[in-house]
């Protein structure tokens, strides 16, 4: 009894849970698991971007100190990027070339597809038959051009001289808005004039130009356009005659709407800022 009062009490305590068996190694696990996500999204974040920023990103993993010493907002619009002018040409000139980057042929096709629709939605209209000459629907290297050029003898769209719309003709541009919001391209509406517009000294071929890619820019927007689907509008006076040979040709004045591929919208997402040559000189 001596020798079992003696025994010592030996207390085993056991502990519960998960924790015991595999430690810290799931936290691990996740950790791996978020930065190949993170990983992933930015990949898919690049293959969006254009032309510019993959080459900018590519420039700052080539060369970091160089990206923060020339480029620190190159992603940004407007902003300084590591990528020379020079270098951004070749990548112009690639792109119009048959080895580089431009439109795929389902883009293409897609174009096609709306120009076909359009034109179908354009026969239902009235107007249209009154209109069918001065309607032109072409496929080009930067996209779907829609030219809407004005008659020799009497208006077609605008007011003589004036960027005022024809009431019964706006049926056709609304038309062509309703079809064109169906797509994600942006639009570059432009304006033109013949070279026989004399124009006053406060208004001339530039003002008449522009205001009439203006004009046929606000009917569209309230017409079916989402919006920023306009991406710019320019105004080119007489200077680009699609008639060469004769300026004065009636079918020179003109409204023309440039629907972009996507590999062509790259070149308006940004604009060239350069170095300030007055703070140099000043210096």
């Amino acid at each position: 009894m001596s020798d079992d009062k003696q025994q010592p009490i030996i207390i085993k305590r056991i502990k519960k849970g998960h924790a015991g068996h595999h430690g810290g190694a799931w936290k691990v696990a996740f950790a791996d698991f978020m930065t190949a996500m993170m990983a992933f999204f930015l990949v898919m974040w690049l293959v969006g971007q254009s032309p510019q920023v993959r080459e900018a990103v590519a420039g700052h993993f080539r060369d970091p100190g160089k990206f923060q010493k020339e480029g620190g907002a190159g992603l940004l619009k407007g902003g300084n990027t590591p990528v020379k002018l020079e270098e951004r040409s070749k990548g112009v000139k690639k792109d119009e070339s048959s080895g580089g980057k431009g439109p795929t042929d389902k883009e293409k096709e897609a174009m096609g597809q709306a120009a076909k629709l359009i034109l179908e939605e354009l026969e239902k209209q009235r107007e249209f038959e009154r209109l069918k000459k001065n309607i032109k629907i072409q496929l080009t290297s930067e996209g779907l051009r829609i030219i809407l050029n004005e008659s020799e003898n009497s208006p077609a769209f605008f007011e003589p001289g004036s960027a005022k719309l024809l009431q019964k003709s706006a049926v056709i541009l609304i038309t062509i808005a309703r079809e064109l919001g169906n797509l994600r391209n942006r639009i570059v509406v432009e304006g033109h004039t013949d070279a026989s517009f004399g124009g006053r000294k406060d208004y001339s071929n530039w003002e008449l130009s522009a205001d009439r890619a203006n004009s046929a820019r606000q009917l569209m927007e309230v017409s079916g356009l989402y919006d920023g689907q306009i991406r710019e509008v320019r105004g080119f006076a007489d200077k680009f005659p699609m008639i060469t040979d004769n300026p004065g040709d009636h079918r020179n004045r003109r409204v023309s709407l440039v629907v972009l591929y996507k590999s062509r919208e790259a070149q308006f997402d940004q604009v060239e800022v350069g170095e300030d040559l007055l703070a140099q000189s000043s210096k």
